[in-house]
């Protein structure tokens, strides 16, 4: 095995700061349920109603090293122009990011920071869901890797082109 510059076989230097991404809360921001049609809605139905879902993150830097990264999942169930009922969370997290790179700091943020996130507000909406008199809502997994990218795609078609230098 090839020694790394540092001495060490591929390991960081003795002394440095491994990189590190540390979760210092997570909490609920904004919850809302709405059960406009009720006691109608929540009757058994002949058909399943169609479920919307949306998911959002944002995030934004508070002090060196520690960033707010707010996850929001909006889920909404509809049988025509009826709402069923309606879900919007947003659930935050403060992680602390050690010795990261800046150019890798949107990109965790946008990513890895929600994937820690998403277990927990997928909790609070099937539990909203089922206290509200429907069965659990159970989110699938996001791919908020293929979110980000859609992101980055989106931010680049709405760049107006470089000028010409001559």
């Amino acid at each position: 095995m090839a020694m790394a510059e540092n001495g060490n076989e591929g390991g960081p230097a003795e002394g440095a700061i491994p990189q590190s991404l540390g979760v210092i809360t997570q909490y609920v921001k904004d919850l809302s349920f709405e059960n406009p049609g009720s006691p109608q809605t929540v009757r058994a139905r002949a058909s399943a109603p169609t479920i919307n879902i949306g998911v959002n993150v944002q995030s934004k830097t508070l002090e060196e090293g520690e960033l707010e990264v707010e996850l929001k999942i909006e889920a909404r169930a509809t049988e025509g122009d009826t709402v069923i009922f309606a879900i919007e969370l947003v659930y935050g997290g403060l992680f602390r990011l050690t010795n990261i790179p800046p150019e890798s700091v949107t990109a965790i943020a946008m990513i890895e920071c929600p994937r820690l996130l998403f277990p927990f507000a997928r909790q609070i909406i099937s539990d909203a869901s089922r206290n509200g008199g429907f069965p659990p809502l159970l989110i699938d997994p996001i791919d908020f890797v293929q979110l980000y990218r859609q992101r980055v795609a989106q931010m680049s078609a709405n760049q107006p082109p470089a000028e010409e230098q001559n």
